[in-house]
């Protein structure tokens, strides 16, 4: 009789150690689950609905304010910055450098310090303030519309950036002091809230380009 009950033991706390088995994994799986949809949904913007007509007539707006000279001269096609409302050559002709921070002694942070300096014309400030780097340029000056939406979204030209990315570089620091940009300089064409608006509705309404 003894030796029965053993048994009956035996099979019961097996039994028990499978299912508390199953139950840890289906745990695990659950939790994995939850976890890679967290992530897809961190990285990837929620695309409302494509609309080609919204995202291009969006996008009209985007390519006002980075054609403007407080976006653009940090942009050029060459490489020195530029300078100005009329876009001119940076008059003391720093040069980009491999981090896009100046060459040799000549480098940005130099004239340019965290803050705006004080007085109309003077150097304007941001801890961070640089050319883009030698190995992804990502010119704006020159570009058309179309040239420049393309270039944007293209983790190759922009910076290895995903569309969540692109949509918090927004509020980036340096995107921010183009609407501080010190005494004596044109703002650009539209608020950065406006700025805001139409390069997230540009983005989740598919990040069409302009056919030209």
């Amino acid at each position: 009789m003894m030796n029965f009950n053993l048994k009956r033991k035996g099979k019961f706390y097996r039994s028990a150690a499978i299912l508390t088995v199953l139950v840890c994994l289906v745990m695990v799986m659950a939790f994995g689950l939850n976890t890679t949809h967290h992530v897809a949904s961190s990285t990837t913007p929620r695309i409302i609905k494509k609309d080609s007509l919204a995202s291009v007539k969006a996008f009209k707006e985007v390519y006002r304010v980075l054609k403007s000279p407080r976006c653009m001269n940090c942009h050029p096609s060459g490489d020195i910055p530029l300078q100005g409302d009329d876009s001119h050559l940076h008059t003391m002709s720093p040069k980009r450098g491999v981090e896009g921070k100046g060459l040799f002694a000549m480098k940005c942070a130099n004239c340019h310090q965290p803050q705006n300096a004080p007085g109309v014309h003077t150097p304007p400030g941001n801890p961070n303030w640089h050319l883009p780097p030698a190995d992804m340029k990502m010119v704006f000056q020159g570009k058309t519309p179309y040239q420049l939406a393309k270039q944007l979204v293209n983790p190759k030209q922009n910076g290895n950036k995903n569309m969540q990315q692109l949509i918090e570089h927004a509020d980036d620091g340096l995107v921010l002091s183009g609407w501080n940009p010190g005494e004596g300089r044109t703002l650009p064409p539209i608020s950065h809230a406006e700025f805001k608006k139409a390069w997230i509705t540009w983005i989740k309404t598919g990040a069409y380009a302009p056919k030209k």
